[in-house]
C-alpha cells in the first residue's frame, strides 16, 4: 500500500482539501439534511430531466427559504448539478442517498460521534475519552452499549456488525477446518458469531465471554436462535488480570474486538488467551488493519475511526497498522502462522499459536 507515501496534489488542489476541511462539520451536516429531508430522493426521482425548485416543494416540507439553500449547499458538495434552473444528481449524490456502507458510516458519525468530538483535544491530552459525557455516564462506552441512548445505540450496532458480518461466510470454514470442539469468543456481543458457529458446526460447544450487559442481550439472541444448548457464558471483566480466566480452549476467536485495547492491554489479554489454548489450539484474529486496505478510501475511514476510539470509547486504543499489532502477538509468546487479508470488506484474519 503505497498511498500515504507522496504528495499528490498541485498547491491549489492541497488549498481546496483545506478549505473542504476547515467547513467539514457544516459541509457533513448539510449532506445528512439533504439526505435525511427528502431533497435527494426529490432529484433523484426526477432521473436526467431534473428538477426545479418549485418542484421539489412540491415534495418536501420545507420552506423556499430552507429547501434553496440546501441545494446550493449540494452543489458545492457535489452532489448536485444545476442546468436550467433544474437540478439532477450526481454519483456523489446517488452513493449517499443509497449506499448501505455510507449509510451506516455516516448515521455512526452523526448520532455516536459528532458531538463527542468536539472534546477530542481533551481526550488527547488528558488520555480519557471526554467525548463520552454526551453519550453516557460510563469510563468507557463497553459497559454501557446496550444502555446508548436511541438512535446512538441502532447506530453503533449497525456500523459494528456491517463489516465483521460480512466476513463471517469466508472465515467459517477456515476456523473449523481442524474441527474444534471447544471454541471462546471474547467479546461475543450479541452472539452474532457464536450462533454463526453453532449452526455451522453441531458439534461444537461454545462459550461467549463478555460483559454482563452484553451477555443479556446474546443470551436473548441465542434463545431465540434454537441453540442455547450449546452456548454458555463466562460473564467477567477481560481487563481485571485477578479475575479468573475462561481456559482449556481448541478456539479462542477474537473478532474486532483487540482494536478496543491499548497495546499494553492486547498484550495481557493475548497472554492470557495463550494459557487458556489447549494443546494445539489456535487463536483467530479478525481485524481491519488500515495499512491492509485495497482502496484509500477504507484506510481513510480506519485512520478517522481511530478517533472515535480516542475520544469515546476508551482514550488509548485505535484501528492498528499490523507493525504495531503483531509486536502484541510477539511480545504475549505467541506467533503468526496464517494472514489472510481477503476477508469480507476490509478485514485481515490471523491465527495465532503458542511460539
Amino acid at each position: 500500500m503505497n498511498f500515504f507515501t507522496k504528495e499528490t496534489k498541485t498547491a491549489l488542489q492541497a488549498k481546496e482539501q483545506a478549505l473542504w476541511l476547515a467547513f467539514a462539520p457544516i459541509a457533513f451536516q448539510a449532506s445528512k439534511a439533504l439526505r435525511d429531508m427528502g431533497i435527494l430522493q426529490a432529484v433523484a426521482e426526477a432521473g436526467t430531466q431534473g428538477i426545479t425548485l418549485d418542484e421539489i416543494l412540491e415534495k418536501v416540507s420545507l420552506s423556499r427559504y430552507s429547501t434553496r439553500v440546501l441545494l446550493e449547499a449540494g452543489l458545492g458538495l457535489d452532489m448536485l448539478l444545476v442546468n436550467d434552473k433544474r437540478y439532477t444528481l450526481t454519483k456523489t449524490g446517488f452513493f449517499i442517498l443509497n449506499d448501505r456502507l455510507t449509510r451506516i458510516n455516516m448515521d455512526f458519525s452523526h448520532d455516536v460521534c459528532y458531538k463527542a468530538m468536539y472534546h477530542l483535544q481533551d481526550s488527547l491530552t488528558e488520555g480519557k475519552p471526554e467525548g463520552l459525557k454526551e453519550l453516557g455516564p460510563w469510563e468507557t462506552i463497553y459497559p454501557g452499549l446496550s444502555l446508548l441512548p436511541e438512535p446512538a445505540r441502532t447506530s453503533w450496532f449497525n456500523f459494528d456488525h456491517y463489516y465483521s458480518d460480512l466476513a463471517f461466510p469466508s472465515v467459517l470454514p477456515i476456523v473449523f477446518e481442524h474441527k474444534p470442539k471447544k471454541l471462546l469468543d471474547i467479546g461475543g456481543n450479541t452472539g452474532k458469531w457464536s450462533i454463526a458457529c453453532a449452526n455451522y458446526d453441531p458439534e461444537v460447544q461454545v462459550t461467549i465471554f463478555d460483559l454482563p450487559a452484553q451477555v443479556n442481550v446474546a443470551k436473548q439472541k441465542i434463545a431465540e436462535a434454537g441453540v442455547a444448548d450449546r452456548i454458555d457464558f463466562f460473564v467477567s471483566n477481560i481487563l481485571d488480570e485477578s479475575l479468573p480466566f475462561a481456559n482449556g480452549y481448541d478456539v479462542i476467536w477474537m473478532s474486532q474486538f483487540l482494536d478496543c485495547f491499548s497495546e499494553a492491554q492486547i498484550i495481557s489479554i493475548l497472554r492470557r488467551c495463550r494459557e487458556a489454548l489447549n494443546d494445539g489450539g489456535s487463536i483467530f484474529i479478525l481485524e481491519p488493519f488500515w495499512n491492509r486496505q485495497q482502496f484509500k478510501s477504507a484506510a481513510f475511514c480506519l485512520q478517522q475511526t481511530s478517533l472515535y476510539f480516542t475520544a469515546i470509547a476508551n482514550g488509548n486504543s485505535q484501528m492498528y497498522h499490523t507493525d504495531d499489532f503483531f509486536d502484541c502477538i510477539r511480545a504475549a509468546g505467541l506467533e503468526v502462522v496464517m494472514e489472510n487479508n481477503d476477508m469480507g470488506l476490509s478485514y485481515t484474519l490471523l491465527r495465532c499459536v503458542k511460539a
